[in-house]
């Protein structure tokens, strides 16, 4: 069987940044299969950085995620005094200078495209009496709602200023001393939780969060593990965490991301013959709505030895090739695999009937509107995609051709798009390909590597 060319083609431009994909199937079909490992989970090495640099005493951490946006949480903790070694996969070093302990910077903190890193920074920022911040980011980041985060802060005690009622990044950050917080959530998101349970470590009393359907509890974890008195109830989707709280360095081992594990359960899914196992995934249960679409949907997905890592679940999925169905994802999965949808699509197209997605509207204020980009690309494609207010109608058993392609620089779509390009009759181009790296750095080496002949 002939083998796909992946080429990444440097700009005609010298001075842009921007790369073009172009995948090439081969006429009579492509074989995937063999081993691969993914990258870090990105949320765990956020969370690990930000937890050591404010924790007493060493933090190491193994596995971290080598994209681009744990290098802007590393370069805004470096910058308020924090000593973190260079980042690496096998062994990075944290210093921690203690709660409350973070130096005022003499410039602005650049947080890149990382929305994780300006949402959780500024509880952390928030909650520093006596201490200026201004916090900014690329175009897309600067584009993002903070509001979500700023009115809770600000309820705690908090100042903040920003553009657009100060929803909008440049963010200016007047450090205070908060109060705790009873806050009712009005959406299912780890990174509004985290922000207001991070704050809470500094704040007097109690602070809870309570969502409306669970979201993923990395922080929770994490948190406990570094010697923070964290109370959950699972019945009200509450988390409590208790201020004046001495966080100890730990010992942080990063399993691999089951966001960037999706891309080749679906590549496995969806590509007649592919037989992918991927090692060292980490499976938490507030992040496996993916493996729970995909089995409603027929794929043929196993984990093997499951076990648990540093307080994380972790498993090998084996995916091999099977026939789809579509199905209906919506209410309380939604915030168990936001960042699945749109490689989710992708399976959808492939699948027989029709596949509905609702209660997604939040995919329209990341680094991209998800929800807009996802369908216009695909259909470009050939895809029969309707976009709906808060999700997406996907008509499944539509044949794929190629098409010239645009991951409007974001990471997520640009790797759904190439494995749509696997199933495409004929050459694909995606433009502003880079993004991948943001998350995935490795990915175009790694499709490469399961192509076979």
């Amino acid at each position: 069987m002939a083998q796909a060319i992946v080429s990444l083609l440097s700009p005609e431009n010298l001075d842009s940044p921007h790369q073009t994909l172009v995948i090439s199937p081969p006429q009579e079909g492509l074989a995937l299969g063999g081993e691969l490992r993914i990258p870090g989970d990105k949320s765990i090495s956020h969370r690990a950085l930000m937890l050591g640099a404010i924790a007493q005493g060493t933090t190491t951490i193994s596995g971290l995620l080598l994209g681009e946006d744990p290098h802007s949480t590393a370069k805004c903790l470096r910058a308020m005094g924090a000593k973190i070694s260079p980042l690496n996969t096998e062994l990075v070093t944290v210093e921690g200078i203690g709660l409350g302990n973070l130096q005022e910077p003499q410039d602005v903190l650049d947080m890149g495209n990382s929305g994780t890193t300006m949402r959780l920074m500024l509880g952390i920022l928030a909650s520093h009496p006596d201490r200026f911040f201004t916090v900014t980011g690329d175009a897309s980041l600067r584009s993002r709602p903070m509001a979500r985060v700023v009115k809770p802060l600000v309820r705690m005690g908090a100042t903040i200023w920003g553009r657009d009622g100060n929803n909008l990044a440049p963010l200016a950050i007047q450090g205070q001393k908060l109060l705790g917080l009873q806050y009712r959530s009005p959406i299912a998101s780890a990174q509004v939780k985290s922000c207001i349970l991070l704050a809470g470590l500094m704040a007097e009393g109690e602070t809870t969060v309570t969502e409306p359907s669970l979201s993923r509890d990395h922080s929770e974890r994490m948190l406990r593990g570094f010697g923070a008195e964290v109370k959950v109830d699972p019945e009200t989707h509450s988390v409590t965490v208790q201020g004046g709280a001495v966080l100890q360095g730990q010992e942080v081992i990063v399993p691999g991301d089951i966001s960037s594990a999706a891309f080749w359960l679906v590549a496995g899914a969806i590509v007649p013959d592919a037989d992918l196992t991927i090692l060292n995934v980490g499976v938490n249960p507030t992040r496996t709505g993916v493996l729970e679409v995909l089995g409603m949907m027929g794929a043929d997905i196993q984990l093997l030895n499951e076990r648990t890592v540093a307080g994380e679940p972790v498993a090998d999925l084996r995916v091999r090739s099977s026939n789809l169905s579509g199905c209906e994802i919506a209410g309380d999965l939604i915030p168990r695999l936001i960042d699945e949808i749109p490689v989710l699509a992708v399976a959808a197209t492939f699948a027989k009937g029709t596949t509905v997605i609702r209660n997604a509207e939040d995919l329209r204020v990341k680094e991209s509107d998800r929800l807009a980009v996802t369908a216009s690309q695909l259909n470009k494609m050939g895809a029969k995609i309707t976009e709906l207010p808060d999700g997406l109608e996907i008509t499944g058993g539509t044949e794929l051709h190629g098409a010239e392609v645009d991951s409007f620089t974001d990471h997520r779509i640009a790797m759904s798009l190439a494995i749509a390009a696997l199933r495409a009759s004929s050459p694909t181009t995606i433009h502003r390909a880079e993004a991948a790296a943001i998350s995935y750095p490795d990915f175009i080496p790694t499709l490469q590597s399961i192509i076979k002949n």
